[in-house]
């Protein structure tokens, strides 16, 4: 059987749901969907590339957990509330993630939880077991 690991987040939404951050089994460690919140705070309102940075930013903080950075994701997925709002993620998500390269979905969405969200992110990372 393979060793499951995981870390819980402190976003608001997280004990609600019975969700963990991160979840690394085998040779893989998946980063739920982040958003720019940190506990009760959004940063980056209004902003669509300061909230794709920070949200990205907190996924990559979930990855230290398991010793690995932004040169370890494989796939990420970004959810947006609007089309207008892709080239300021897209210049975040390049700015995190350009070396690395890795398999990407964008994905317009209706809405989130809280409607002062514009971007959440995913992502998805390999490591040596």
């Amino acid at each position: 059987m393979t060793d499951v690991r995981r870390v819980p987040g402190e976003g608001p939404w997280e004990e609600a749901f019975g969700a963990a951050r991160a979840v690394a089994a085998g040779d893989r460690v998946h980063v739920a969907g982040t958003t720019p919140f940190d506990g009760t705070v959004l940063y980056g309102e209004g902003d669509p590339y300061e909230q794709t940075r920070v949200a990205f930013t907190r996924a990559l903080d979930a990855l230290t957990e398991f010793g690995l950075d932004a040169n370890a994701v494989v796939r990420t997925r970004v959810y947006l509330t609007h089309t207008r709002d892709i080239d300021e993620a897209a210049r975040a998500h390049q700015e995190l993630f350009g070396a690395v390269r890795p398999a990407t979905t964008v994905v317009v969405v209706s809405g989130f939880v809280d409607p002062r969200i514009l971007i959440q992110v995913e992502l998805e990372a390999f490591r040596e077991v």
